[in-house]
């Protein structure tokens, strides 16, 4: 899983606790850091044969940036990845960014356990190189993370 913070958007502490729920539901998480260019995104995508890509953008430059990760993906022969983005993403643009082939979009308020769940249910099977252990249900800690200093340091 790659979660990248694209463009300038400089707040990425959402990233980071979603990029640590991630990990501790049993995934193996690359976080890019923030201000990347699609051309970044694409090329540590390919790089590390990721399953699923999460875009994390609270700019506004959505439209912009997401048709260009895509683009580039189809040009490097990359079809079989999950691609998700995150953030600030207006209800009327949702169907152009699923029409470009990001298939999750989760805004504020999103449980990490919904998102876990999607990631589960939608990277492609053939993609999957190990079985991930059973989330512990509706209750389970990805519902309300406790994100301290420590944590943050962590992630980095």
């Amino acid at each position: 899983m790659l979660v990248a913070k694209p463009g300038l958007d400089g707040h990425d502490r959402g990233a980071k606790v979603i990029a640590r729920a991630l990990r501790d539901a049993g995934m193996e998480v690359i976080y890019t850091g923030i201000r990347q260019t699609p051309a970044m995104i694409v090329e540590a995508a390919i790089q590390e044969d990721v399953d699923a890509i999460l875009m994390s953008i609270l700019s506004g430059a959505h439209m912009a940036i997401f048709p260009k990760v895509m683009e580039l993906l189809r040009e490097n022969g990359v079809d079989d990845v999950l691609v998700m983005a995150g953030g600030i993403l207006p209800d009327e643009d949702i169907p152009a960014i699923e029409a470009m082939g990001v298939r999750g979009n989760f805004g504020p308020g999103t449980s990490l356990a919904t998102i876990i769940d999607f990631v589960r249910a939608n990277v492609s099977p053939e993609r999957m190189r190990q079985s991930l252990p059973p989330l512990q249900g509706a209750s389970a800690p990805f519902d309300t993370p406790a994100v301290t200093d420590a944590a943050s340091e962590a992630t980095r």
